[in-house]
């Protein structure tokens, strides 16, 4: 079965509510939605999140990119899901110059090999959750359900008072807490996150590489007493490798996620002794492929993993990480599906924003198992691109 046509969309969705962290604010997303379309006229869907202080993707130069690379001849007469495999996971857009670590594209690509695998998933009548039993056999872990985890980034007014405890109240086990916003007292804001939460919440925090590696000992003594289960990308990526001495003078756990997007940041990283985990985003590590390849490297070396998304993720590409979380082993924490909670347009009929206390069931449905609706993504809409066909 052969691909007959590429499609390539900007979509702009604004979001219910302002989402801020140390080093970024936003009200509406951009994201790039890739349809692709078999002889048969089955087709699927991929979606990516360019995000230029991530991966150094914007949607214009994602299109770009996708238009510049050589797809038709990468995209074979593939007989079985097996093929599918092999040959998506071969996918690769055109090198983008000076891109050492190997993340120029890593948004687009996602895109792209999503959509190829959720419309030869459908032809095939196989979930997306089956590549990791054929890929990566040592991490299939199928589960029913999985429970999600909430994040606070609203760091002023009532809300950031009121959504700790409502928090509680719906049953979520796992916290993630943004610090190190400009104008706020991170300890007093992380003292009454924690009161609100009670103890027995696995509260964890994201610096979004607002800390200076000097600076970042004392930073984080100081809200060691409210028992912080881990700490996220505390310093620049440009800083990252002076992380191997500070965490000889700490003990909690350090998770990459910006320095974090590709086998190069992660060789490099275990290489240099900088971090305890990996935060596995799909898009920003090129794909659910890649990712799963991430996930494999983080196991064999003894890291732990949490997924994560991308801030404005549709339905599209919550549903492959859902995917993802019921089927890999060791993610300690997991985030997405908040398609409801955040995005105006979740672009898809079905509705996977996870339920009361973070609680999501698998998809079982070939493909990514959703359905896009074309007056959404109509409505959503800036520009398309043909890349194919």
């Amino acid at each position: 079965m052969k691909v007959v046509a590429l499609a390539a969309y900007h979509v702009r969705i604004p979001l219910y509510r302002a989402i801020q962290h140390a080093t970024q604010f936003r009200t509406e997303t951009d994201n790039v939605v890739v349809r692709c379309e078999l002889a048969d006229g089955t087709v699927g869907w991929g979606e990516g999140v360019p995000r230029d202080y991530v991966t150094g993707e914007t949607t214009d130069t994602a299109l770009s990119l996708l238009k510049a690379s050589a797809l038709a001849g990468q995209l074979g007469d593939w007989k079985d899901l097996p093929a599918v495999a092999v040959g998506a996971e071969r996918l690769a857009l055109k090198p983008v110059p000076g891109d050492d670590r190997g993340i120029g594209g890593n948004a687009a690509r996602c895109a792209v090999e999503l959509a190829v695998l959720d419309a030869f998933g459908r032809h095939f009548g196989a979930p997306l959750s089956r590549l990791v039993q054929l890929l990566a056999p040592d991490l299939w872990s199928p589960r029913p359900t999985v429970r999600y985890s909430a994040a606070v980034t609203k760091a002023r007014g009532w809300k950031s008072h009121v959504y700790p405890l409502a928090i509680r109240l719906m049953g979520f086990e796992q916290l993630k807490l943004k610090v190190g916003i400009p104008g706020i007292d991170d300890v007093a804001r992380t003292a009454r996150v924690r009161r609100r939460m009670g103890p027995r919440m696995d509260l964890r925090i994201d610096a979004n590489e607002a800390w200076t590696p000097d600076a970042m000992p004392d930073r984080l003594g100081e809200l060691l007493p409210f028992d912080i289960s881990c700490v996220e990308q505390p310093v620049p990526h440009e800083q990252v490798a002076a992380l191997a001495a500070v965490r000889k003078r700490i003990t909690t756990p350090v998770m990459l996620d910006e320095s974090l997007c590709s086998r190069v940041d992660a060789e490099r990283a275990v290489a240099g002794g900088w971090c305890d985990a990996f935060n596995l985003r799909l898009s920003k590590c090129g794909g659910f492929i890649p990712t799963l390849r991430l996930a494999q490297f983080a196991a064999a070396h003894g890291l732990f993993c949490q997924l994560g998304c991308q801030v404005g993720e549709t339905g599209i590409l919550s549903a492959a990480g859902r995917h993802f979380a019921t089927s890999v082993s060791g993610l300690r924490y997991l985030e997405g599906s908040y398609d409801r909670h955040l995005v105006r347009n979740h672009l898809t009929v079905e509705d996977i924003t996870f339920a009361r206390g973070g609680l999501a069931p698998a998809l079982t449905r070939p493909g990514l198992g959703v359905t896009v609706d074309p007056v959404k993504l109509d409505a959503a809409t800036v520009r398309r691109e043909v890349l194919l066909g």
